[in-house]
Parts: C-alpha cells; sequence; structure tokens
C-alpha cells in the first residue's frame, strides 16, 4: 500500500473537494486512489491500495496544483503523459518581504491579467499566482519558457522584453500590446 500526506491551504479545500464532492471523486477515480481530507486544517492523505507509488504521485501533483490555486480543470491537466507541475516559491528570489511579493505578483500577472494571459499562449503553459507562489502546468519545454519569462519579470525586465523572449522561443508571431 502506498501513501502519502500534504497540507494545503484551507482556503483551498474547498475546490479540491468541488461540488457534493466531485472533484476529489473524479480524482480518486482517474488516480485510482482514495483520498481523504481534514477540512478543519487542510491535511490530506492519498491511499492506493497497490504497492506502485506512481498513482499516489499523481494524485499528490493534482491535490497540490488545486492547492497552490489552479482550478481543478487545470490541475486534472497532469494526467496527460509528459504534464509535470512547476512550483516557484517568490521568496527564494525576494526574500520575505510581503512588499516585495506583491510587487513581483503583480508584475507576473499584469493589467487586468495581461501578462499572465500572453506567458500561458506563448508557452503554452498553465499559470497560477497564489500566495507566495507562482505554479505552472505544462511540458518541460513549456514550464522551461513560462519559468524563464517570470523570472525574467522578476528580475526587472520589461514586459515588451519578455514578450520578444517568448516570441523568439516559439515564433509567436500575434502582436503584444502594453
Amino acid at each position: 500500500m502506498a501513501e502519502s500526506e500534504l497540507k494545503i491551504p484551507k482556503d483551498r479545500v474547498g475546490a479540491l473537494i468541488g461540488p457534493d464532492g466531485k472533484v476529489k471523486r473524479e480524482i480518486e477515480e482517474k488516480t485510482g486512489t482514495k483520498i481523504e481530507v481534514d477540512s478543519e486544517g487542510g491535511e490530506i492523505t492519498i491511499t492506493s491500495e497497490s504497492d506502485d507509488f506512481m498513482p499516489v504521485h499523481l494524485s499528490q501533483n493534482i491535490v497540490k496544483a488545486i492547492g497552490r490555486g489552479f482550478s481543478p480543470e487545470n490541475a486534472m491537466l497532469l494526467i496527460v503523459d509528459d504534464t509535470y507541475l512547476e512550483i516557484i516559491d517568490l521568496r527564494d528570489y525576494v526574500g520575505k518581504s510581503e512588499k516585495a511579493i506583491e510587487q513581483k505578483k503583480g508584475r507576473i500577472i499584469g493589467k487586468g491579467g495581461k501578462a499572465r494571459e500572453e506567458i500561458e499562449k506563448a508557452a503554452s503553459a498553465k499559470i497560477s499566482v497564489y500566495g507566495r507562489t507562482i505554479g505552472i502546468i505544462g511540458t518541460m519545454d513549456s514550464i522551461s519558457k513560462a519559468k524563464r519569462a517570470i523570472e525574467m519579470l522578476i528580475e526587472g525586465a520589461s514586459h515588451t522584453a519578455v514578450y520578444n523572449f517568448l516570441s523568439k522561443k516559439k515564433g509567436y508571431s500575434e502582436g503584444f500590446e502594453l
């Protein structure tokens, strides 16, 4: 029997469970695992009847993605082969200053969500900005592109420079407007 425990923010427990338990059930069915949720503390226990840890690992990544702000629909993309989850902790770049973290989150999201949307489109990835983290779901290649674009914004590059980087990486020719 394989087992894993993790914790997600309490305000994301509802998204994990879903209406009438629908999301939790779907994850269990698609991964072959059992998920127990402590709604009070956000503690999650994932088990599998088999000794194979892969279903538990997959379920754990989906739960972690939901916990990091992804919609259940986007988190379920992790079921697709060669799709991964990368979590960037902004504290690794700017320290513990909440003001600096908020400022960097604002640059990554952009006015009206435009920067995040353009990075998602150009890198073919899904991005979630939540708490002190940036989550990326995609292939290794798309995660690499999105992560580099995000790092460029964190380091102070202009949005135009980031869009130009992305357009060169993908041959992305759609015009960007600031």
